[in-house]
């Protein structure tokens, strides 16, 4: 390979690993990062699922850990694949082969992988110092990938059980006050301060979790008594009666606080997710159910 053509695949490696890294360090690390690698891998499954999920709905609940399992392999691919093109033109004089001499794209391949997973199958080594020095980098990127991965997949989760979990106790209320034809905003001024403010709390809490973790909103629910995107319209109802109405000042506060945390949530989602363009925060809400296959109006 000529030296010009060397350079330019080795210099497409060094895009392709920094790409990725660029990409782990912001799905991790930088919640306000671009990470162009993971959030097209996430858009373009979750626009392939949703046609399958709607002839099948119990798929739905499979589009986020497909898309965890995909973004972590295209991680891989992308590192596997940027050392490859490093190694590739200095195959020939660079690498001693125990098994007949070759050099082709596919050893360049091979060796990579077995360098980032740490395998080290010593078939083909470097002989070159330079590359003596580079290629146990690969292995400690290949380590850092897999503790990576953990963490980020430990991160996720926790995140969507809290949002299930302010999905179900908003179901709860919902049915409680139906059953009991308790209106809320007809409690103590006490209660309704309490329970105003601790839908606040989760609510930006839910909202801070999807700008940290973007993957985690399409991890939806089959069940809609633990979908967010079904609840949030009643909640918004219940803000948006509590701060219009003649309840004590203290309610109608929290009722505003509240109502201007659901807006901020549904500007959020329309902004970094489902894309549709309205001020309208009841619209927002319901395209935030329609995304995810959801009727809003029915829990």
């Amino acid at each position: 390979m000529s030296s010009p053509v060397a350079i330019l695949v080795s210099l497409a490696g060094i895009a392709l690993i920094a790409m990725a890294l660029r990409d782990v360090f912001d799905a991790l690390f930088h919640p306000g990062g671009r990470a162009r690698l993971s959030r097209t891998v996430m858009r373009i499954i979750w626009r392939a699922w949703k046609p399958i999920a709607r002839r099948r709905p119990s798929l739905i609940s499979l589009a986020g850990p497909l898309m965890v399992v995909a973004i972590v392999a295209c991680w891989a691919g992308s590192l596997i694949l940027g050392w490859a093109l490093i190694y590739w033109p200095h195959m020939d004089d660079g690498f001693s082969f125990t098994a007949g001499r070759r050099g082709e794209f596919l050893d360049a391949v091979y060796i990579s992988s077995a360098t980032l997973s740490t395998l080290g199958f010593g078939d083909i080594t470097p002989t070159a110092g330079w590359l003596r020095v580079v290629s146990p980098i690969e292995s400690f990127l290949g380590f850092g990938l897999l503790t990576a991965s953990i963490s980020w997949l430990g991160s996720i989760y926790p995140a969507v059980q809290r949002r299930r979990s302010l999905a179900y106790e908003i179901y709860l209320l919902r049915k409680s006050q139906d059953e009991t034809e308790i209106d809320v905003i007809s409690l103590e001024p006490d209660s309704s301060v309490a329970l105003y403010g601790d839908l606040i709390g989760r609510i930006v809490t839910a909202e801070r979790d999807m700008v940290t973790f973007p993957i985690s909103y399409y991890f939806s629910q089959n069940d809609n008594r633990f979908s967010l995107s079904v609840a949030l319209p009643y909640v918004w109802d219940l803000a948006v009666r509590g701060a219009d109405g003649d309840a004590d000042e203290r309610v109608r506060l929290r009722a505003v606080m509240l109502r201007d945390a659901v807006g901020d949530f549904a500007g959020t989602m329309a902004i970094r997710f489902h894309g549709v363009d309205s001020d309208d925060t009841a619209e927002l809400l319901a395209a935030y159910a329609r995304d995810h296959l959801k009727d809003s109006d029915h829990p």
